[in-house]
């Protein structure tokens, strides 16, 4: 991607996206300016073939300390607080229903807004360093209930959003809220290395499961069935599909003759 942002950074790789929350003297707060370019970012993403998974991470040692209260604080009118939650609404919508894999790569403190955006991504690798929070309660705000209830349940995110005390990355994983748990010099590698494998996965097949895994959970257990059956039809038709077969096929076959060469 050529464009060049103020408040994250973009880079490139094999067949994925790396964006940085890029506010350190801030603990990466996410500021109206940081919504603004997260949502064009992931905009501009969702047209461009060459990146086919998202990594987000605010590197190291924070991942993001939430939204920026200083700037929430200092709105002067009540129009201005509709526009600021509309802007908000935007930038998580987009990522929340980006049609491919993204993953959160989480180092230190996830808390509030920054909590939000974690959860509204499709997987989460922690660093040992990693605490999750939503003390938006204490300051009269509320928490998103609905993606978080998506990796841990009802009750648990019932207890997460009103209690809003601090989570360890260890009980993060013991709850289901995080993927993996690794040491700090390796979350943000193991989040591009799920990056890396998920690029070389049919791109089609990939949407196709992610899309299924919001619609199943809301059908009849028959429905449902039949609803994947349908989309597993369609993909059978695709000629991305055959390819990839006759391609494992053939890798196959290579260590069926290396293994019994006579």
């Amino acid at each position: 991607m050529e464009k060049e942002y103020k408040t994250i950074a973009v880079a490139e790789e094999e067949g994925f996206a790396t964006i940085t929350l890029n506010r350190p003297d801030e603990m990466n707060a996410i500021s109206r300016e940081m919504q603004r370019e997260l949502l064009d970012c992931f905009t501009r993403m969702e047209d461009n073939d060459s990146i086919r998974a998202v990594v987000i991470t605010g590197g190291d040692y924070v991942f993001s300390a939430g939204i920026d209260l200083k700037e929430l604080s200092s709105l002067p009118r009540e129009e201005d607080n509709g526009e600021y939650i509309t802007a908000m609404i935007k930038y998580l919508q987009q990522i929340y229903t980006f049609k491919r894999p993204v993953i959160a790569a989480v180092g230190g403190i996830a808390l509030g807004g920054g909590f939000n955006l974690v959860t509204v991504c499709d997987m989460i690798i922690a660093s040992e360093t990693a605490i999750f929070g939503h003390p938006e309660l204490k300051f009269g705000l509320n928490p998103l209930f609905n993606p978080l209830a998506r990796f841990v349940g009802t009750a648990k995110a019932k207890e997460i959003t009103m209690l809003g005390e601090p989570i360890g990355a260890r009980e993060a994983l013991r709850i289901g809220l995080v993927n993996k748990v690794m040491p700090p010099e390796m979350f943000l590698e193991e989040a591009k290395s799920m990056a890396r494998e998920l690029a070389r996965r049919p791109t089609r097949a990939i949407e196709a499961v992610k899309k299924l895994s919001d619609i199943v959970r809301r059908l009849d257990k028959k429905t449902a069935l039949e609803h994947e059956f349908e989309i597993t039809a369609l993909l059978y038709t695709l000629k991305e599909s055959k390819e990839q077969m006759s391609r494992f096929l053939g890798e196959m076959e290579t260590r069926k003759t290396k293994k019994d060469p006579s």
